[in-house]
């Protein structure tokens, strides 16, 4: 037998098991869970959301939006009961070309990302005011896109992502449920003509819809719970 086979083979399978070792180990790694970001404080959002922040020069979010997010001016949105995920990502985007508002971009900038979720946090627990719809001569028509969408144009059914009552879909899509009318159009319209960039999914269907339609299913929908 030979025996100067073995340190050579010994030395081989010393290197290999070596090899094998390291690559476990990368995998190992590679593999590790990110860690996750801090639970959001839903008592330091309500602090911030009532009060803002003065010697940063952040406002309160309430002077826009009013007290537990149910704003009274038309045209800045209800945050009420909001889902938490989709309104921290609103406030993301304002950073971003995607959703460049100049007051929301301005204020957004100024907070941090634990800040946002706090105030996402505390918004989605908020109990929304019931809204109503305005204009009974285009209920119908807005009833009629929300429900069946304008199969002609390809325009699909509100409700088949936001809900039937346009409650929405936790982490999908927003609930909708007695918006401003007055809001809910400036965001098609934005959508539409492309100073809101954050879905491709609502620009192409707001790019195939007239404005009275927009009117129409925007009012609807505030009417909605």
């Amino acid at each position: 037998m030979n025996r100067a086979f073995f340190p050579a083979a010994g030395a081989a399978f010393v290197k290999s098991l070596l090899l094998a070792t390291l690559a476990v180990s990368g995998l190992a790694s590679a593999a590790a869970p990110v860690a996750a970001p801090a639970k959001a404080d839903a008592a330091k959002g309500a602090t911030l959301y009532d009060a803002g922040d003065a010697a940063r020069g952040l406002p309160a979010c309430a002077s826009c939006h009013g007290a537990a997010g149910n704003s009274t001016i038309t045209a800045n949105p209800k945050l009420s009961a909001q889902f938490e995920a989709y309104t921290h990502k609103q406030l993301i985007d304002f950073t971003t070309p995607a959703r460049n508002q100049p007051v929301m971009t301005t204020y957004a900038k100024m907070l941090s990302d634990a800040e946002k979720r706090d105030i996402a946090a505390y918004l989605s627990t908020q109990k929304p005011k019931q809204g109503a719809a305005k204009n009974k001569d285009t209920v119908e028509l807005g009833k009629k896109i929300y429900r069946g969408g304008i199969a002609e144009r390809g325009v699909a059914a509100c409700a088949s992502c936001h809900g039937a009552n346009a409650n929405g879909i936790p982490a999908q899509y927003p609930r909708l449920a007695g918006q401003h009318q007055d809001y809910t159009v400036a965001q098609l319209q934005a959508f539409k003509g492309g100073a809101r960039g954050n879905s491709a999914q609502m620009t192409t269907l707001a790019q195939r819809m007239s404005d009275q339609e927009m009117k129409a299913v925007a009012d609807y929908i505030s009417g909605l719970k």
